[in-house]
């Protein structure tokens, strides 16, 4: 005889909402948008300042290093169609986000619907768990709402990474190279500093763009692969956690997932999660490269000039 299902679960489980999504149509998408937040009870109040926040991370392989820009599109029409106030914007570690954008059409994208991609900001410093502390945007603290609109993909620090790592970006500039360069050699120390930024933020919606992933590499170098996935929550780390067991992933073999369960985040346990619409077992991640030896945490001096020097020669050229 089968169990009846857990009713106090249900209730009580952190919706993730999957969706099959085949291409990036802009009336698909935003059809999809507006499923995923209905289905996870996500609204938006009018008045509200909602700093949408995409992963421009570089010029390089733009059209798959960043989130792609009709996702980004379709969140800001929804948060635009609940008369709330919707902010594009992102610190790249080397070059202006208007740069990034322009690259792989964000800036076209928004445009249409009277917006346009802008450069978080004014750093105030923000005490770090494993000590110091590291220049967060005010442009980010100011914000009512964040909206975490990443890109699923493989990288050669974190493995994997998706909502949670994108908030990084709330970093301005430079100082997440530094943070590298400084923390990068401590156990740990960067997968902290990730959650405690993470923690800092308002409160903050994820969204997932799977449609097509990057694998084969990250975050920026990295071949395509199309696992028709579209993912919301109304919380970054339940989201990103189901979509690494999706991949094959557990704790074990991402550090960051790994520390937020040391911590006791919620989200971080995959039983935590409940999904209004599709199962994760619905989509098909065999063939999905992540690499098994990760790469060093810390950036060699060098490696910061240089993303310096080329930082410089864009913002003049």
């Amino acid at each position: 005889m089968s169990e009846a299902p857990d009713k106090t679960k249900a209730q009580t489980a952190i919706p993730v909402a999957l969706l099959r999504q085949e291409g990036y149509a802009r009336k698909s998408l935003e059809d999809a948008v507006e499923r995923l937040f209905a289905a996870c009870g996500i609204s938006f109040a009018p008045g509200e300042r909602v700093l949408v926040k995409p992963n421009l991370v570089s010029r390089g392989n733009a059209g798959l290093s960043c989130t792609h820009p009709e996702v980004v599109r379709a969140v800001c029409a929804h948060v635009l169609d609940c008369g709330a106030k919707p902010r594009v914007a992102d610190s790249p570690a080397f070059g202006g986000a208007a740069r990034v954008a322009r690259a792989c059409g964000l800036d076209e994208a928004v445009a249409s619907l009277g917006l346009r991609v802008t450069n978080l900001g004014r750093p105030v410093p923000l005490r770090l768990t494993a000590g110091g502390s590291i220049g967060l945007s005010r442009d980010a603290l100011d914000a009512d709402r964040v909206v975490s609109a990443a890109r699923l993909k493989a990288h050669g620090q974190f493995r994997v990474t998706a909502s949670v790592k994108n908030l990084f970006g709330c970093v301005c500039g430079c100082r997440k190279a530094l943070a590298h360069m400084r923390l990068g050699g401590t156990p740990g120390g960067m997968e902290s500093m990730v959650l405690d930024v993470a923690a800092a933020l308002p409160p903050t919606v994820a969204v997932a763009d799977a449609v097509v992933c990057l694998h084969k590499g990250g975050p920026v170098r990295g071949e395509a692969f199309p696992l028709g996935l579209l993912g919301a929550g109304p919380a970054a780390l339940a989201l990103d956690a189901a979509l690494f067991a999706l991949l094959g992933q557990s704790p074990d073999t991402v550090p960051l997932w790994a520390e937020a369960l040391r911590r006791g985040l919620p989200g971080a346990r995959p039983e935590d999660a409940g999904f209004p619409l599709e199962l994760p077992a619905a989509f098909d991640a065999s063939g999905f490269v992540i690499a098994s030896d990760l790469d060093p945490m810390c950036f060699e001096p060098l490696r910061f000039v240089r993303g310096r020097v080329k930082s410089v020669l864009d913002s003049l050229g």
